[in-house]
């Protein structure tokens, strides 16, 4: 598909040029996390196509990724609409992370390079200044488990959890939005970290399943 600019009535959110059904597929990406499309709601796709000055043909690709991420849910003769997470999918997704997440950080405590870890630790720090600021704590935590995962090595386990993690963040009880949990998520980095920097692997192997089921029960209504 040849490399197109995506047409706008604002120019200030232009989208940068790349094939258009990526371009259309990012935009309804951060609509669905910044809620401007809530869990459960129908996909106008003609509201959308006037919107993004576009025709309906690349908005429905765009719908087709989002589908397999997860993010999106088509019905048949109904439309598309944002993925509603039921308790049981909150479930499924904490354990596959905790599983997932707790190997790679065995991994990298025992074979990681030193560099590598001073990476973990700048992202720590970054974590225990903002744990006041939620955006940004919530972004920061983010990065320390996708770079936690990059240094293991294992590129089809950080992808699967690069999709599971866009699909978290359709919960409406996210975690981190729990008063209190920003803290506590802090302190279980920190014990994670020492057990990353030390080379005990069963230790931060232990540790980081037991943030995910901190985190789940922190994420359960």
């Amino acid at each position: 598909m040849p490399t197109v600019r995506l047409p706008t009535h604002d120019p200030e959110h232009a989208l940068a040029p790349r094939a258009l059904y990526q371009d259309v597929a990012e935009r309804l990406r951060q609509q669905i996390f910044n809620r401007e499309l809530e869990p459960g709601s129908w996909i106008d796709e003609q509201k959308l196509s006037a919107e993004y000055g576009i025709s309906r043909t690349p908005l429905r690709e765009a719908l087709k990724v989002l589908a397999v991420e997860g993010l999106v849910t088509m019905k048949v003769r109904r439309g598309a609409y944002v993925t509603e997470m039921s308790t049981d999918d909150v479930r499924q997704v904490y354990h596959l992370l905790a599983l997932l997440e707790s190997d790679a950080a065995g991994e990298v405590a025992r074979s990681a390079a030193s560099t590598d870890l001073a990476t973990l630790r700048a992202l720590h720090e970054r974590l225990e200044r903002e744990v006041g600021q939620r955006e940004f704590f919530f972004a920061t935590n983010e990065a320390f488990h996708m770079q936690l995962l990059a240094l293991s090595g294992n590129r089809w386990r950080q992808q699967i959890v690069t999709d599971l993690r866009k699909v978290m963040k359709l919960n409406r009880h996210h975690s981190l939005f729990k008063m209190g949990r920003p803290e506590e998520s802090l302190q279980e980095h920190r014990a994670l970290m020492e057990a990353l920097e030390r080379r005990d692997a069963e230790a931060a192997s232990r540790l980081m399943r037991q943030h995910f089921e901190n985190g789940l029960e922190a994420a359960s209504p």
